[in-house]
């Protein structure tokens, strides 16, 4: 699992596909494809090309919502909010190899999804984000800490992964809070430099696993 995960957005620079190959070329190995609003046919042309600097990049290319895309794309995977298509179900669909992730806020969200096949938990938000609508309860350092405690407790071994309006000087202290590591868009994508601010980010994470 990659301790950087980059959740694909867009703003006046950068579409969903040029923001990919921007944090690959920084270094990142692990994108979701994320375009809530958009059709079929736009979901395909722009997973396409990006499921294909993925594989040039030797990252993991995961596809948000649409499970019904990922053998046609080639995808490693997808990722499933709460409102989205059932774990379970996905797993009957896409079959064991596939990796699944689920989107959670509480414990007992990660207890369901682990329980119906995730192979990893994207926990969160850690604050007020607006590449997200409908957000769920804010979590905090704080958040982190008890949730990753009860995980720890209770023998939960599946990877969480912290999202939602995270920032570079948020990283050590999330990282702290026990996470297996954490998910970015905006700070990534919004950075003067995507691909300098993606370093930056795997320096911070890389300076924290050495301490």
């Amino acid at each position: 699992m990659a301790m950087l995960q980059f959740i694909s957005h867009y703003n006046s620079r950068y579409g969903y596909v040029s923001g990919i190959g921007a944090v690959l070329n920084g270094g990142c190995r692990w994108v979701q494809l994320r375009m809530k609003s958009a059709s079929d046919s736009e979901v395909v042309a722009a997973g396409l090309a990006a499921g294909d600097m993925c594989r040039r990049h030797g990252a993991v290319f995961i596809v948000d919502d649409r499970v019904h895309l990922v053998e046609q794309l080639g995808a490693d995977g997808v990722h499933l909010g709460k409102g989205d298509m059932p774990v379970a179900e996905a797993r009957r669909i896409l079959g064991p190899d596939r990796i699944i992730g689920a989107t959670a806020n509480t414990f007992a969200d990660i207890c369901s999804a682990v329980e119906d096949g995730a192979d990893y938990i994207g926990l969160g938000p850690f604050r007020f984000t607006t590449t997200k609508e409908r957000l769920s309860p804010v979590l905090g350092k704080d958040g982190y800490v008890k949730i990753m405690e009860r995980c720890r407790n209770e023998g939960i071994t599946v990877p969480v992964v912290a999202i939602g309006g995270i920032l570079a000087d948020d990283v050590p202290e999330i990282l702290a809070a026990g996470v297996a590591g954490i998910a970015m868009s905006g700070a990534l994508l919004n950075a003067p430099s995507p691909a300098g601010e993606t370093k930056r980010i795997l320096q911070l994470i890389e300076r924290k696993q050495l301490i």
